[in-house]
């Protein structure tokens, strides 16, 4: 596997390398072994699949709380998708900066996102397909979100949103959470 830091301390691109002959490929999509030598959690205990109808389709910004916090790894499995994740975590140096990856089933790329982080999507095909698999099995008491479009934030989703859960507009901005703490 090849990991790459991004600018965000602890988030990774995880790209396969790919061993290629005449019948395709073959590559490793997860090794406990190389995770931990990036000193990466390996607690993997839930696997979510997403599907989304339409282009434009946009889930996030969504965490979890202590003690329920949860690492993820995400793969777009069918179609393609532009993956954002926002770090959240008070005391770093990139509090409320954000990444943007295009994960696609072409490019079997995958995005590792720490605790900590806000993680949501946009979907860049129809039927796209999504799956996830987190260290933290889902707490409802423990589920936060953040307004996609929070100027905090200052996302540049690649289009404009088209399809979003009521659920996720109604996501409050960060300016009006009382404390840093409380993300």
């Amino acid at each position: 596997m090849i990991f790459t830091e991004t600018k965000l301390k602890g988030a990774y691109i995880l790209d396969i390398k790919r061993l290629e002959d005449e019948r395709g490929f073959f590559g490793r999509a997860y090794c406990q072994k190389e995770f931990e030598e990036h000193g990466l959690n390996t607690n993997l205990v839930q696997a979510n699949v997403s599907f989304n109808h339409k282009k434009g389709t946009l889930r996030g910004m969504h965490m979890q709380l202590a003690p329920h916090a949860e690492t993820k790894l995400v793969r777009c499995t069918r179609g393609a998708i532009y993956d954002v994740i926002v770090d959240l975590r008070p005391e770093s140096e990139t509090y409320t900066q954000w990444i943007g990856v295009e994960l696609t089933a072409d490019n079997y790329r995958m995005l590792y996102v720490p605790e900590g982080f806000a993680h949501g999507y946009l979907t860049l095909e129809d039927n796209s397909d999504v799956m996830y698999q987190v260290t933290a099995f889902y707490a409802a008491g423990a589920e936060r979100g953040h307004r996609w479009n929070d100027p905090a934030f200052n996302i540049a989703w690649p289009l404009e949103p088209q399809i979003i859960s009521e659920k996720d507009q109604q996501h409050p901005l960060l300016a009006d959470i009382p404390t840093k703490a409380s993300v």
